[in-house]
């Protein structure tokens, strides 16, 4: 007997966690609050995200992913433990796990994933592609001899992909995703109203009115920060015209990535996904107006996936069902493939 099968969105944002036969179980995001002296974990998900920005000196509450990759190996690994555990019940078996990692990983990125994902309880780890499970989740039948494309866009990476008879034709991953948005919108306001916003502030900016086309409507909030001028609390409003000037650098890196993808793919999967279109995943996606531009830019229709958070979590769960193939637990069995 064993323990249960988990799939891990592994998210430089947020940790999503499959479990088969059950969905989608968890999601919370990637912070872990320390105690600075003894290294002892006070607060994992949620309630470490809380303190973000709010800690005494002896705390201190970090995201140990940075740019879809592990930046801090010990913090990383006490939080996947927590959170298997907490999935995985009181059980003294060990999981299956399949962690989705981006395209572009080098190999001791991979290792790190490997290594933590094994010292926080698995039995047995693999890894795929978030391009490769985005698809999978977004419905793509990836098995068929016809190209498709998806644009995942999560908090540390934008991974493109063109995947055709269930394997990744090509990729590419960039550093500019739903951490840079947020990053963006406090140097604006920086430059603008001349106030300092924490990183919380932003990212309510980009869900609660962040544009990348103009509105039918113009949405604006007012938001408080502290003046750069005084060091005393200010309140000030921006609008949807706003964050469509702060996010548009950040914007132009995914679409160049985009069209270097689409530059280096065989002609007949380029014919493929222009009558097919492009699906876009990842909660970057759900930026207002994101798919419009990226459609504008290259000539192709691009849809938003439904449920687009989940779909990387939906596709890694899709995989969950060959992980006993994956982790050679059946005697002759199939080649592994991934499908919903």
């Amino acid at each position: 007997m064993f323990g249960k099968d988990i799939g891990i969105d592994l998210g430089t944002a947020s940790v999503i966690i499959y479990v088969r036969g059950k969905g989608i179980v968890l999601r919370e995001p990637s912070v872990v609050a320390i105690d600075r002296g003894t290294g002892k974990v006070l607060r994992v998900g949620v309630e470490a995200q809380e303190m973000l920005g709010r800690t005494p000196g002896n705390i201190k509450a970090i995201r140990p992913m940075k740019d879809g990759v592990i930046s801090d190996y010990e913090t990383t690994e006490k939080m996947l433990k927590y959170f298997i555990k907490k999935v995985n019940g009181r059980t003294l078996f060990k999981p299956n796990v399949i962690v989705c990692v981006p395209s572009q990983i080098n190999e001791v990125e991979e290792r790190a994933v490997r290594d933590a994902a094994f010292n926080a309880g698995a039995r047995h780890v693999e890894l795929i592609e978030e391009p490769m499970a985005a698809a999978i989740g977004a419905g793509i039948d990836i098995m068929r001899p016809r190209g498709s494309m998806v644009i995942d866009i999560g908090g540390g990476t934008a991974d493109i992909a063109v995947l055709s008879l269930g394997d990744v034709v090509v990729s590419a991953s960039v550093k500019s995703a739903g951490d840079k948005f947020n990053e963006a919108i406090v140097r604006y306001v920086q430059k603008k109203f001349n106030i300092l916003i924490g990183e919380r502030t932003a990212e309510d900016i980009k869900i609660k009115i962040g544009s990348l086309s103009p509105r039918p409507e113009k949405l604006s909030m007012t938001v408080r920060g502290r003046s750069y001028t005084t060091g005393l609390p200010q309140e000030f409003t921006i609008n949807s015209d706003d964050t469509i000037v702060a996010f548009s650098d950040t914007a132009a890196q995914i679409i160049e990535t985009v069209h270097d993808v689409l530059s280096n793919t065989p002609p007949e999967l380029i014919g493929d996904i222009s009558s097919s279109g492009i699906v876009m995943t990842g909660g970057g996606g759900l930026i207002y107006g994101f798919d419009k531009l990226i459609a504008s830019k290259v000539g192709i229709r691009v849809d938003v996936a439904e449920d687009a958070i989940s779909c990387v979590a939906i596709g890694t769960g899709g995989a969950l069902e060959y992980i006993e193939d994956i982790a050679g637990t059946k005697v002759n069995s199939p080649k592994k493939k991934f499908k919903i």
